[in-house]
């Protein structure tokens, strides 16, 4: 295992690599692209720092198309060194052009980026942990690690089984249980924690410091977090190389939301698509909503709070790049919005009714706050709206139990089937219950 050193960068030490080092988005102090994610200086968050010129110098439209079926026909924008990075067939999920939503919503030009059938463990989190991991391998990280709501600990399981990596993984003890066992699969070393995120994500950074791992989402969080803006980038190609109206993303700790735009903006940087006004708007519980608050108040500051929604996978309390996203929905015109757990299920049922797409609470979420945002005519019907859809539904059965129905059990004969099919007709389906004829 590597410990590796904090060690400032020469700004006149630069090489032809597009990755040019760290950088603080606070002060700006600039560091060497070690696993680091805090300034020394103000204790600012660290991200990624580029040489867009070696970038412009590389890439084409056609060189990205050329390249392969997954987040790294996008190496170039990405935080590696290495030409054979871990490609387990991550991104280029589908874009869907919907109908029946759209319609339902009354929107002309809706689209679904629906990461849950994203490749290995159905969650946008496999896009994040496959440039986080390469990039330990990088650095001569043999165990890796994470703090996790479950997505992110199923896709660093998988992802360092392919990787031949060891792997200890660290979960809130009251998780669901699809989430669990498609963590134990790959047989990592799991720790689930008797708390809630944010108390198992102060553990870890203990556990860090003092066994030297690589966190995923601590001292690798600078790498990692680029991940996600390949879900910017794929929006753009497969719009045909044009940047949507607008976006709306679930929220948790604001990176997924921030790095989308960075991907739109780098995109522009070194010419691939034009640029353009795109309104960003923001999606949590209400059981968890410190970010919409903030919004709703017009804070400069999150107040932490103390999780209390079924949407667990963007529960996190005391959000790192809460404020980021406050200030970039107010920046672009966007809007933040909670909305109940009932509305989430609600959520999850209306997507899959309208577009035959099974989502996680994050998506039912993202999907009962687009609804609200129509409703209170925050979106017009003539944009260009992209939703993210980041995980599947079979990972949290337990959410829409006792919401969905129940099977008409009947005998094997067609007499039985008619009386059956009968009854369905005249119930509301919201309201079925099990019935034997």
């Amino acid at each position: 295992m590597t410990q590796a050193t904090q060690t400032k960068i020469n700004p006149n030490n630069l090489t032809c690599s597009p990755l040019a080092g760290l950088k603080c988005k606070e002060c700006g102090a600039e560091y060497e692209a070690k696993a680091i994610h805090v300034c020394e200086l103000c204790f600012g968050p660290l991200e990624v720092k580029y040489n867009y010129d070696v970038i412009k110098s590389r890439v084409t439209r056609e060189t990205i198309q050329a390249g392969p079926n997954s987040i790294w026909r996008y190496r170039d924008f990405l935080p590696v060194t290495s030409e054979e990075p871990i490609d387990v067939g991550t991104g280029m999920t589908p874009l869907i052009k919907s109908t029946r939503l759209a319609r339902r919503l009354g929107l002309k030009n809706l689209y679904i980026k629906n990461d849950a059938v994203n490749m290995p463990t159905l969650s946008f989190k496999d896009r994040v942990v496959s440039v986080a991991l390469t990039r330990a391998k990088e650095l001569g990280f043999t165990t890796v690690s994470c703090a996790s709501t479950g997505n992110l600990a199923n896709s660093t399981a998988a992802i360092a089984a392919h990787a031949g990596l060891d792997c200890c993984v660290f979960i809130p003890s009251d998780l669901e249980a699809g989430k669990v066992l498609g963590t134990l699969i790959y047989n990592p070393t799991v720790m689930a924690v008797k708390g809630n995120y944010d108390q198992v994500n102060r553990l870890c950074c203990e556990v860090a410091n003092t066994h030297g791992w690589g966190f995923v989402n601590i001292n690798l969080r600078p790498y990692y977090s680029e991940g996600s803006k390949t879900l910017g980038f794929e929006v753009a190609e497969q719009l045909g190389w044009k940047l949507p109206d607008h976006i709306v993303a679930p929220l948790a700790s604001g990176s997924l939301y921030t790095k989308i735009y960075k991907g739109f903006q780098e995109f522009v940087k070194v010419g691939l698509v034009e640029d353009k006004a795109v309104k960003f708007s923001g999606a949590q519980a209400e059981g968890c909503s410190p970010i919409a608050q903030a919004f709703a108040e017009n804070r400069d500051f999150i107040t932490p709070v103390k999780p209390n929604t079924i949407a667990k996978s963007i529960a996190i309390g005391n959000p790192a790049d809460g404020i980021y996203a406050v200030e970039l929905a107010q920046k672009t015109g966007g809007h933040i919005a909670a909305v109940t757990d009932a509305e989430i299920i609600a959520g999850i049922k209306l997507l899959a009714e309208t577009e035959g797409i099974f989502t996680e609470t994050a998506g039912g979420t993202t999907i009962a706050v687009l609804q609200k945002l129509v409703a209170e005519g925050k979106i017009d019907p003539e944009e260009i709206t992209v939703v993210y859809i980041t995980g599947n539904g079979l990972k949290t059965q337990e959410a829409v139990q006792g919401y969905i129905g129940e099977p008409f059990t009947i005998e094997a004969k067609l007499d039985s089937f008619e009386r059956a099919y009968e009854r369905a007709q005249t119930l509301d389906r919201l309201d079925w219950e099990p019935v034997l004829v």
